[in-house]
C-alpha cells in the first residue's frame, strides 16, 4: 500500500515529479573555524553547510519578492544585505496546492539552491535544474542534487519559479505594462540564469559552461528558453527530460482569451481596472485554478491551464519551428523520454477509481482523446495488450500530445536538421515494478529522476535501487556530467567519477535510433524508438 500510494503521489504532482515538501540537507561537519562556509555573492554574504564531500547553500534570493505591485511584473533586483545571511535551509516554495487542497508556499518565493563538491576545481561545469510539476506545483528544493554534484563533479543549481496563474497568466491589461505577460515563470528562470552568470564563479562554477536542464514542465521550460531571444547566451548546453519540444505551447490568442475569462471569473472583468483588481486579490484565490485538468491522461500540453505562451516577445516561435528553422539557441542537446510516460495518468483516471478501461469502453476512450478512433484502434487493438488500459496508455504515450515519444523524436529530428549541433537522445526503459491499483506502470513519467537525484520524492517504484539499478544510476550521472562538461555524454569518459561509465552513446542521426537506459545486462543499448512507438503512423496523421 505504501509503495502504491507513493507512486500515486509522484504521478499526481508530476508533469515532473515536483513533490510538495523540502529536501533535507546533511548537518555541517565539525570544522577548525566556524564549521560552515561563507560565500559573498553580489547581494551579500551567505553562510551555507559544509560536509565531508559537498557544500550546500539554500534559500538564496535571486530576485525581489514578486508581491504587491510586482505581482505579474518582470523580476526585480534583490535588496542587498550586509550581515551574513543564513543559507542552510530552502526558501519558501511558490504558491501551489498542497495536501488536502490547502495552499502552501508564498509569493515571496524566488529562491535558488547551490550544491558543490567540497573537493574540485575552481571552474567546474554548472547544471541549472528547473523543476517539474505541470507548471502548477514543484520547487527546486524537492531535488537533493548532492549525489549528482559530488559524483559528477558539478555545481548544481535548483530553482523556484512562479507557477500557475501567478507565473503564466496573460491578459491585455498585463501586456500593457510588461513584455513578460504570460511568461513570468520563464522570466524568473531567466533571472536565475543571470544570477548564475554573475555569481557562480564564487562557488567554483564556470559561468561560461552552464547547462540548462529540466524534466516535464521543467523540460518544456528548457524548450521555451531554447527558443527565447531573451535567454541567448545564458547557457551553453541543454537537457530536456520528458518535455517534448515537438509539442506546441499555448498561443497568445488562446492565452489572452483564457486570461480575460479568468479575470472575469475572479470579479475583475473591467479592462480599465483589471490589472489593479487582479493584483489586489488574495493569493489563495489564484492558486489551483484549472488544476483538475493538469494530471489527466487526455489532451495536449497546450490544454493545461498554465503553460508558456508562444507568439510573444519572450517566446516568438513555437519550439519545434525554432529548432527546425535554426532559430533556436544553437547548443548541444541531450533529450529523451521514459518508455511508458502516460501509464500513471491512465491508472489515476481509471483504475484508481475502480473503473479500469474495458474492451467495451476502449473505443470511447480513444474517441475522447483523438476524435475518430478507427485507425488508432486498428493500430492499437485492445486484445493485443495485456489489458485495454495498457493499450490506451501505449497509444497516448506514442502520440505524446501531452507527454511521450513521437513529439520528442520529432524535436530531435528538427534539431539535427536545423541547429547543426550534436543531439543525444535516450529512452529510459527500466521497469521499477510499481503499480497503481494493480495497473503496472512499467517505466513511467518521472521514473528516471531517482537515478539522478535524491530528495523529498521517493520516485515511481524505486524507493531503493537494486545493485544493478545503482550501477545504472552511476552510468547516468556519468553521462549527464560528461555532457555538462563537454557537450558529449561520452566526452569525459577517461575522467569519470564514481564507478565507471556505460556503453558508448552515439549522436542522434535523425533515424529514430536512441540509447535505451535500463539496468539489465542488455538493457543499455541503441534501439529503434521511432518504430517501437509507431512514429511514422502518428506523423502521417499530422499529430492528431
Amino acid at each position: 500500500m505504501a509503495r502504491t500510494l507513493s507512486v500515486a503521489l509522484v504521478a499526481l504532482v508530476a508533469l515532473g515529479a515536483g513533490i510538495a515538501g523540502t529536501a533535507t540537507f546533511p548537518a555541517a561537519r565539525a570544522d577548525a573555524t566556524t564549521g560552515q562556509a561563507v560565500v559573498r555573492v553580489d547581494s551579500g554574504p551567505l553562510r551555507g553547510v559544509v560536509t565531508a564531500d559537498h557544500r550546500s547553500f539554500a534559500g538564496i534570493p535571486y530576485a525581489a519578492p514578486p508581491v504587491g505591485a510586482r505581482r505579474w511584473s518582470a523580476p526585480q533586483p534583490v535588496t542587498r544585505w550586509r550581515q551574513v545571511r543564513d543559507a542552510t535551509r530552502p526558501g519558501t516554495s511558490c504558491p501551489q496546492l498542497g495536501p488536502g487542497g490547502s495552499v502552501v508556499g508564498a509569493e515571496d518565493c524566488l529562491y535558488l539552491n547551490v550544491t558543490t563538491p567540497t573537493v574540485g576545481g575552481s571552474r567546474l561545469p554548472v547544471l541549472v535544474w528547473l523543476p517539474g510539476g505541470g507548471f502548477v506545483t514543484g520547487s527546486g528544493s524537492d531535488y537533493d542534487p548532492t549525489r549528482l554534484a559530488v559524483t559528477g563533479g558539478l555545481v548544481v543549481v535548483t530553482v523556484n519559479y512562479r507557477l500557475g496563474a501567478l507565473g503564466f497568466l496573460d491578459h491585455p491589461a498585463l501586456e500593457r505594462t510588461s513584455s513578460d505577460a504570460g511568461n513570468y515563470g520563464l522570466a524568473d528562470q531567466r533571472a536565475a540564469l543571470g544570477w548564475v552568470q554573475r555569481n557562480i564563479a564564487r562557488f567554483g562554477g564556470d559561468p561560461a559552461n552552464v547547462t540548462l536542464a529540466g524534466q516535464s514542465a521543467g523540460g518544456y521550460s528548457v524548450c521555451a528558453q531554447l527558443t527565447s531571444p531573451a535567454a541567448a547566451g545564458l547557457f551553453q548546453k541543454a537537457i530536456v527530460q520528458s518535455g517534448p519540444c515537438g509539442n506546441a505551447l499555448l498561443t497568445r490568442a488562446t492565452a489572452l482569451s483564457r486570461g480575460a475569462r479568468t479575470a472575469a471569473e475572479l470579479g475583475c472583468a473591467d479592462p480599465a481596472t483589471a490589472s489593479a483588481c487582479l493584483r489586489a486579490l488574495p493569493v489563495s484565490r489564484l492558486v489551483g485554478l484549472g488544476a483538475d485538468r493538469v494530471f489527466t491522461s487526455t489532451g495536449r500540453i497546450a490544454d493545461l491551464p498554465w503553460v508558456p505562451v508562444a507568439g510573444t516577445p519572450v517566446l516568438p516561435r513555437q519550439p519545434l519551428e525554432a529548432l527546425r528553422s535554426g532559430a533556436a539557441a544553437r547548443v548541444p542537446l541531450l533529450m529523451g523520454t521514459t518508455r511508458d510516460e502516460m501509464r500513471p495518468f491512465v491508472a489515476l483516471d481509471h483504475d484508481a477509481h475502480g473503473l479500469p478501461v474495458t474492451a467495451e469502453s476502449y473505443p470511447a476512450e480513444l474517441a475522447a482523446a483523438f476524435g475518430d478512433p478507427a485507425a488508432i484502434q486498428a493500430r492499437y487493438p485492445s486484445d493485443a495488450y495485456p489489458s485495454p488500459g495498457l493499450a490506451l496508455a501505449t497509444a497516448l504515450t506514442d502520440w505524446g500530445g501531452k507527454l511521450g515519444s513521437c513529439p520528442s523524436l520529432a524535436a530531435a529530428d528538427a534539431a539535427v536538421a536545423g541547429m547543426r549541433h550534436p543531439v543525444h537522445v535516450y529512452e529510459f526503459t527500466e521497469d521499477g515494478g510499481a503499480r497503481i491499483a494493480g495497473f503496472p506502470l512499467g517505466a513511467p513519467h518521472g521514473a528516471e529522476l531517482p537515478y539522478l537525484f535524491d530528495g523529498s520524492f521517493d520516485g515511481p517504484g524505486n524507493p531503493e535501487l537494486t545493485p544493478a539499478q545503482q550501477r545504472l544510476a552511476r552510468w547516468m550521472i556519468a553521462y549527464w556530467a560528461a555532457f555538462a562538461a563537454t557537450g558529449d555524454p561520452d566526452g569525459d569518459r577517461d575522467n569519470a567519477i564514481g564507478g565507471g561509465t556505460g556503453p558508448r552513446w552515439p549522436a542522434y542521426r535523425g533515424d529514430g535510433r536512441v540509447l535505451a537506459l535500463a539496468s539489465g545486462p542488455d538493457g543499455t543499448a541503441v534501439v529503434d524508438a521511432g518504430q517501437a512507438h509507431h512514429c511514422p503512423f502518428w506523423w502521417s496523421k499530422a499529430n492528431p
